[in-house]
């Protein structure tokens, strides 16, 4: 059987279900330019000078895209001829501008992060495959900067706490955080067994560990010899404790909140801004290197009236250079990325579901190519 050089990307298109946005939606498509040329190798090109639709609907199982408008420039499609058999192999543009952007679905782990674990498990855990060191990297934490706060209400042990966590350097000190309420203040603070809280009454666990040590965490460390007085709470450094944690949440290891802490998110709201660094991001099936910090760009928004109910995350500037996504055998990449985003993190029952929206979304020179085989 003879194995075609590269899967077409019409393949991938009749994959999606496509129509417009609603019954009183209107999609609307146009071209102009279009033009047709071959080649001296054999490819054939076809070309557009501008190309705009309006009012789309896309969907692949549970996923659903619905784009307001979208307009490319300078686009052009080749189409080349493998086995005797015309494929669609890319498409390339200028430019494009897409508002009224909206992707939601069901919050899961993908695949590919189940693989990437994988890869670590057969090396016997004593060093991390290739491929799942890379799948994870979150360089621009390594910088960050910004305050987190929450406010509990009527908690159990921490009645009306107001919380705050200061972000320096790319890193959780928590010696500097404070936990505010009635009566004597408490603690917050990191042990082998995970993040705490010491309340008069005693030390509650908010968050447990799998295993310990983890990368990124300087545990506490108390006074002399057997006191029971803590000297230093620890401190996170986000992107390497965050790389990990991702990387065992993938691997389906057994940690998380403790039930206490459950209850405390249902009345617990969160605000706050983390400013990002420059740096690579990656994740299995997507990649771009976040910049911009020097012009304020990449300054996470965090908002949230029940955490136990969902998260609301905004970027105003979002910011990034040499992106690229794996998607069923194909990549969509572009030179630069700029967009207003918006995330939202919903609890649906069990289940968790994220609407992502995206505005005055520009993409520099995109391109989608099939992935050779």
């Amino acid at each position: 059987m003879t194995t075609p050089v590269a899967a077409s990307i019409l393949d991938l298109l009749l994959g999606l279900e496509l129509g417009a946005l609603g019954q009183a939606a209107r999609d609307r498509w146009s071209l102009e330019g279009v033009s047709f040329k071959r080649r001296p190798d054999g490819v054939l090109e076809a070309g557009a000078r501008h190309f705009e639709a309006t009012a789309l609907h896309l969907a692949s199982g549970e996923l659903a895209l619905e784009i307001g408008r979208v307009a490319v420039h300078e686009c052009v499609m080749q189409v080349r001829t493998a086995s005797g058999v015309p494929r669609l192999a890319a498409i390339e543009a200028a430019e494009a501008e897409l508002s009224g952007v909206t992707l939601q679905g069901p919050l899961t782990v993908p695949p590919q992060i189940r693989a990437a674990w994988g890869a670590l498990q057969s090396d016997g855990g004593a060093a991390p495959a290739p491929a799942a060191a890379d799948a994870w990297c979150l360089e621009a934490l390594a910088t960050a900067e910004g305050t987190v706060r929450g406010q509990i209400t009527d908690a159990h042990l921490l009645f009306d706490a107001d919380v705050t966590v200061p972000i320096r350097h790319g890193e959780i000190d928590f010696n500097d955080a404070t936990v505010e309420h009635v009566g004597p203040d408490s603690r917050m603070g990191v042990s082998r067994l995970g993040l705490y809280v010491d309340a008069p009454n005693g030390r509650s666990y908010l968050y447990q560990f799998a295993s310990a040590p983890l990368a990124g965490v300087e545990f506490e460390r108390r006074g002399a010899l057997l006191s029971p007085w803590v000297s230093e709470r620890g401190k996170l450094h986000l992107k390497a404790f965050a790389e990990t944690m991702l990387r065992q949440l993938g691997g389906g290891q057994r940690q998380g909140l403790t039930e206490q802490a459950r209850l405390l998110l249902g009345r617990t709201a969160l605000s706050g801004e983390v400013r990002l660094g420059d740096g690579r991001f990656a994740m299995p099936g997507l990649q771009a290197h976040v910049d911009g910090r020097a012009e304020g760009r990449n300054a996470v928004a965090l908002r949230s009236e029940a955490l136990g109910q969902g998260l609301g995350i905004e970027i105003p500037s979002l910011s990034a250079r040499d992106a690229a996504a794996d998607f069923r055998g194909a990549r969509l990449a572009c030179d630069r990325v700029t967009a207003r985003v918006k995330l939202q993190l919903l609890a649906d029952g069990p289940r968790m579901r994220f609407v992502l929206e995206m505005e005055n979304c520009k993409l520099a020179r995109p391109r989608l190519e099939a992935a050779a085989h």
